[in-house]
C-alpha cells in the first residue's frame, strides 16, 4: 500500500476495485463506512454485487476480466474533460503521450461494449474520482489473479498518477494483502528473484554485502515461482518440497494436477499447526505452533512492522517456525544459525535491509512503524511518494486490453468467479475447527443469478454440479440477484467441493499468478 489503512477515513473518493472488502478486509471497510460517514464518495467496480457494494454511490458492475478496459475508460474520460492533474504529469511523470494515444480508443462506449458498464456510469465515475480530491484506490485479488494482474495493476498506477492522486495523504494505490503477514513474507524475500528488502539477486554490491554477512556463496540465478514449483515436481525435475503455512490442495487452481505432482515428489515436508489435505501426502511433517504461541514480528498491509509477543506456552511438540528451520539448518550442517531470540534475527534483518534499519523491538512497541524506516530518528513511512518516486519520473504504461485466457462457449457457457465467504478464512484449516463459524456455514455453495436458474432449471437449496476443463465439483444453489447473467459464484474455502478442481492455471506471463478469477464452467440441476 502507498498509503495507511486510517487515511481512507480522510479520503473524499474511495474506489475499490477487485476487492470484496467487508468479508474479506473487515477493518479496513470499517475505514472506508467511516470515510462515508464523513461524505466520502464510494466506486465499487465488481463482477458481483459484493456486500460493500450495496453501500457504493456508483456500482460498476463489469463482466469478469474487463478491469483494463474500465480504468482505461476513466483515463480516457479524464484526459478528455481536462480533469487530469496537468502539473503532476509534467513534472513527475514520463510516457503521457503515448498513453493518451492509446486510452484514446477506449470511449466510454467501446469500453460498454467490452464491460457491460454503462457509458454514462463510467463518466460518472471518472469525474468523481478525478474531481474529489484527495482519491485513493484500493484493490485485492480480484484484481491481481488474472493472466493479466500485472496489467490491471499497472493501469490502476496510470489512473493515480494521471489524476496527480499519489504521494499525498489519503490518496495512492492500496492492495489489500490475502493472508496475515503475507507483506512481511516477501519483504523478507519470498519472491524468487529478490533478497530480503526487495534487494536485487542482480545487483553485485547486493549480493556481496550478504554473502559477506552470512559467510556463503549466493547462486545467482532466481529460484522457481509456485506454480513452476508444481510443474517442475509433475515432470519430475524437482524432486523435494519444504511447505509452510500453505495448503495448495485446496488453494492452488487445477487442484487435480497439484495432487499429482506433490505425489510425484521424492519429499514433502510439510510445517504448519493443523493437519489437512496436503499433510496428508507430507513423507515429514513438521508440527508449528501458532502466533500465540511465539515472539516476532508480523507486518501489515500498509507496511506497518508489528511485535507479536507470545501469551501461551507451545502445545505439545510443536515449536516456532523460526527454531524450527534454525535447528534443520545445523542438522544439514549450515553454520550461522546460532539464534536465541526472534529478536537477533530481526537485528540481523535490520542490518542488511534499508528499509528496516531504523526499527528494533524497543521501537516498535504498541504501535509499530512503517518502513521504510532508514535510520533511529526516522519516524517511518505513513505513505509513499511524497514530492518524488523513487525512481525518479513516474513511467506512465499504455496498457491494452487483453480478454481472459478461457472465456465461456457453447460448451462451458458460464463464467466462473471464484472467492471468499465471510464466514471462513482461506483454505479452512483454521476456521472450519470452530463450531461458532461452521454452525454459520459448513458445506460449499453455488450463487447462480435468476435468469440462469430459470434456464437450467435449479432452485435454491438444489444440489448441483459445477463442471469445467479440469475438474467437476457438487454444491448447493443459491439463487441470487447479486451474480449477473452468464456467471456464477463459488467460495474456495471447502477441500471436498474445491473450487480450485475447476480454476484454470494458466499464469500471468510476468509474475506467474494464476487466474484464479475466470474460467469458464457449465452447470446443471442434481435431482434424485
Amino acid at each position: 500500500m502507498t498509503n495507511s489503512a486510517e487515511e481512507l477515513e480522510g479520503a473524499a473518493t474511495i474506489l475499490v476495485i477487485g476487492s470484496n472488502t467487508s468479508a474479506t478486509h473487515p477493518l479496513i471497510a470499517w475505514r472506508i463506512f467511516t470515510a462515508k460517514e464523513k461524505g466520502a464518495k464510494l466506486i465499487v467496480v465488481d463482477p458481483r454485487k459484493t456486500h460493500i457494494a450495496r453501500f457504493a454511490d456508483l456500482y460498476l458492475a463489469e463482466r469478469p476480466g474487463t478491469d483494463v478496459a474500465v480504468i482505461n475508460g476513466l483515463i480516457n474520460v479524464i484526459v478528455r474533460e481536462g480533469w487530469y492533474d496537468e502539473e503532476f504529469v509534467r513534472s513527475r511523470t514520463e510516457g503521457f503521450e503515448a498513453l493518451k494515444e492509446l486510452i484514446a480508443e477506449y470511449t466510454p462506449e467501446r469500453v460498454e461494449e467490452i464491460s457491460g458498464v454503462p457509458a454514462e456510469q463510467l463518466r460518472q465515475a471518472a469525474e468523481m474520482y478525478a474531481k474529489r480530491s484527495p482519491s485513493s484506490i484500493v484493490y485485492c485479488m480480484g484484481i491481481t489473479q488474472h493472466t493479466v494482474g500485472v496489467d490491471n495493476v499497472l493501469a490502476l498506477a496510470d489512473l493515480a498518477m494521471v489524476t496527480g492522486q499519489i504521494g499525498k495523504p489519503s490518496s495512492g494505490v492500496n492492495p489489500l494483502r490475502g493472508q496475515n503477514n503475507v507483506q512481511g513474507s516477501t519483504d523478507m524475500g519470498a519472491i524468487p528473484a529478490s533478497l530480503p528488502g526487495y534487494q536485487s539477486l542482480a545487483d553485485d554490491a547486493v549480493v556481496a554485502k550478504f554473502e559477506k554477512a552470512w559467510g556463503v556463496t549466493l547462486s545467482r540465478k532466481p529460484g522457481l515461482t509456485l506454480m513452476e514449483m508444481v510443474d517442475a515436481a509433475a515432470h519430475g525435475t524437482l524432486k523435494a518440497l519444504y511447505i509452510m503455512g500453505e495448503n495448495p490442495l485446496v488453494s492452488d487452481p487445477d487442484v487435480g494436477h497439484v495432487k499429482k505432482a506433490l505425489e510425484n515428489l521424492d519429499l514433502l515436508v510439510v510445517q504448519d499447526i493443523f493437519p489437512m489435505e496436503t499433510t496428508a501426502l507430507a513423507h515429514v511433517v513438521l508440527p508449528a505452533v501458532t502466533f500465540a504461541e511465539k515472539d516476532g514480528t508480523f507486518v501489515s498491509t500498509d507496511r506497518r512492522i508489528q511485535r507479536v509477543r507470545k501469551a501461551v506456552e507451545p502445545l505439545g511438540d510443536s515449536r516456532p517456525d523460526w527454531r524450527i528451520i534454525c535447528d534443520l539448518a545445523k542438522a544439514l550442517g549450515a553454520a550461522g544459525f546460532d539464534y536465541a531470540s526472534p529478536k537477533e534475527v530481526f537485528d540481523e534483518i535490520a542490518s542488511l535491509v534499508p528499509l528496516y534499519a531504523g526499527v528494533d523491538y524497543g521501537r516498535i512497541r504498541e504501535n509499530g512503524l512503517q518502513w521504510p524506516c532508514r535510520t533511529k530518528e526516522d519516524p517511518g513511512t505513513a505513505y509513499l511518494h511524497k514530492g518524488g518516486f523513487t525512481k525518479g519520473l513516474g513511467t506512465l504504461k499504455p496498457i491494452a486490453f487483453k480478454a481472459p485466457a478461457e472465456l465461456p462457449d457453447a460448451e462451458y457457457p458460464l463464467y466462473l468467479m471464484t472467492g471468499r465467504d465471510p464466514f471462513h478464512y482461506h483454505t479452512g484449516t483454521m476456521t472450519r475447527r470452530s463450531k461458532r463459524l461452521t454452525d454459520q456455514l459448513n458445506s460449499c455453495y453455488v450463487q447462480i443469478s435468476p435468469a440462469d436458474a430459470r434456464r437450467l432449471g435449479v432452485r435454491s437449496g438444489d444440489m448441483t454440479r459445477i463442471k469445467s476443463r479440469r475438474g467437476a465439483i457438487e454444491a448447493e444453489a443459491r439463487v441470487t440477484k447479486a451474480v449477473p447473467e452468464g456467471s456464477v459464484f463459488v467460495p474456495f474455502h471447502f477441500a471436498e467441493a474445491a473450487a480450485n478442481a475447476l480454476t484454470n492455471p494458466a499464469l500471468d506471463p510476468v509474475v506467474k499468478i494464476p487466474e484464479y478469477k475466470v474460467c469458464a464452467v457449465r452447470m446443471e440441476a442434481l435431482r434424485s
